[in-house]
């Protein structure tokens, strides 16, 4: 468990060392409140039809979610049945969970600086994947990449969306701070 009371996390003195100076020179804000910051990374893993094959699928997936984000993940359940794809309501089908605080920006930052270098033929993320909002989401086919996983206990391989939101108004000011931030992107 992290003491937030004494630790700080090493991209978050970064951030208030040298990024909020960037950025209120960057974009000339007027006000120290209206310099773009992390609202919260939200990650998610859907099992989809493993999952409606063996409900067991979805506690795999949450446990190895779980390590990786360091806090417990939640599962996902069905809204709805639908027949077509054997789905039954109230059945488990993927997990997710929200980082705030010291674990976002610890989580951040092992995405950018251990896990992306890991991913096979990596050539950066996508640019354009912003919502308009100033919100991020990109996805990694194979959530094995973090160290936290380890590669023999591992009967799934699962795909992983990972969505950072900040304060941003703009996507302009959102690609500049996840910049800042080291976020390589390929455009």
């Amino acid at each position: 468990m992290l003491d937030t009371a004494t630790y700080i996390p090493r991209l978050k003195a970064i951030y208030n060392e040298t990024i909020r100076p960037a950025m209120k020179e960057e974009f000339s804000y007027k006000n120290d409140m209206q310099i773009p910051r992390l609202d919260k990374i939200v990650l998610n893993i859907g099992c989809g039809a493993e999952a409606v094959r063996d409900t067991k699928k979805a506690k795999s997936a949450q446990d190895d979610l779980s390590a990786i984000a360091g806090q417990k993940a939640l599962v996902t359940k069905a809204k709805k049945s639908i027949a077509g794809f054997r789905v039954r309501e109230e059945m488990p089908l993927g997990t997710k969970v929200t980082l705030r605080g010291a674990r976002m920006y610890e989580f951040l930052d092992r995405l950018v600086t251990v896990a992306m270098p890991r991913v096979r033929d990596f050539r950066g993320v996508p640019g354009k994947s912003f919502d308009g909002r100033g919100n991020y989401a990109m996805g990694l086919k194979e959530h094995i990449v973090f160290p936290e996983i380890n590669f023999d206990k591992v009967d799934e391989v699962w795909g992983m969306d990972i969505i950072i939101c900040t304060t941003a108004d703009t996507d302009a000011e959102a690609k500049a701070l996840l910049k800042h931030f080291n976020m390589p992107f390929n455009s």
